[in-house]
């Protein structure tokens, strides 16, 4: 198990979701069958992290909790943390930093979906002793000027990271996942709002580039990385989820398969898992893996 801590960011008000966010968090709306939150959760989990904080609106934690819990039953644990205002990304490690306790992190963001084969390999680079202080994942887009970009210098290290560019230096984007030391929340304290009166989080990794201190993974074939800000992204994301499981019959974000593999639960504790959910397909599915005795 790593000694790093993990941040799920499930504030927000998702207002570019509206109606479908009015009651309820963007973060735990149904992506196919699963609330969203599992899919995030299950990356950080998949980097063999088990304390886990989640920041939340503070009239929406009490929905996290009713559907998370303590974490206990995917031998995670779970702290709850409320963001009074969405005051930028950056703002997760001021809010955060009584839970790190000095404690290097691995943020991601609740409503990004990471997926592939080699995902556990690429985030234990960033866990490597030879990792820079901070590490992003870069992951190449056809439109990269609607996102944060990297600019990489002749030796493939990062030279700059530049917002939404006219004229994009590279087609990697940076994704909503990050690798930092526990330097992260002082370097916070650094970080003034920007034009728009958020704490960027652009700017605090600025602030590891400046020490040489921050590295990219890239996400190259084989990885998917979708967000799910609009009704559209939101059900291209659905229907890639469905499409993955129907086609090779098997789970994609679950955190009880995922802590089973681990060793974290053991089989008599998947089995009550999936009878508290039998009459769904993924519990019949949880079911199948107690009975095949994977």
């Amino acid at each position: 198990m790593t000694g790093r801590k993990g941040i799920i960011l499930a504030g927000g008000s998702g207002t570019r979701l509206y109606p479908i966010t009015m009651g309820v968090s963007k973060q735990l709306l149904p992506l196919y069958d699963k609330p969203m939150i599992y899919y995030p959760l299950t990356t950080l989990m998949l980097a063999r992290i088990r304390d886990i904080a989640i920041i939340t609106t503070p009239h929406e934690q009490e929905q996290f909790i009713r559907t998370l819990g303590d974490g206990a039953q995917w031998g995670l644990n779970l702290e709850y943390i409320v963001q009074p205002s969405p005051d930028g990304l950056a703002q997760a490690y001021l809010l955060a930093e009584r839970f790190l306790d000095g404690r290097s992190s691995a943020m991601t963001l609740g409503d990004n979906i990471f997926y592939g084969h080699g995902l556990p390999q690429l985030m234990a680079r960033a866990e490597a002793p030879d990792a820079p202080a901070g590490t992003v994942f870069g992951y190449r887009v056809a439109d990269p000027e609607r996102y944060g970009v990297v600019d990489f210098a002749e030796d493939g290290t990062v030279r700059a990271l530049v917002e939404k560019p006219e004229d994009p230096p590279s087609s990697y984007a940076v994704t909503g996942l990050y690798f930092l030391d526990g330097s992260a929340p002082l370097r916070a304290r650094d970080v003034k709002p920007s034009a728009r009166g958020e704490l960027e989080i652009t700017t605090l990794l600025e602030s590891y580039l400046h020490d040489g201190a921050l590295g990219v993974e890239l996400m190259g074939r084989g990885f998917a990385w979708l967000d799910t800000g609009t009704h559209g992204s939101l059900l291209d994301a659905a229907n890639f989820v469905r499409t993955l499981q129907t086609r090779q019959g098997m789970l994609a974000g679950s955190p009880d398969e995922v802590a089973f593999e681990l060793g974290w639960i053991d089989r008599e504790a998947l089995a009550e898992r999936a009878k508290l959910v039998e009459k769904s397909e993924y519990g019949r599915y949880l079911a199948d893996i107690v009975r095949a005795g994977k």
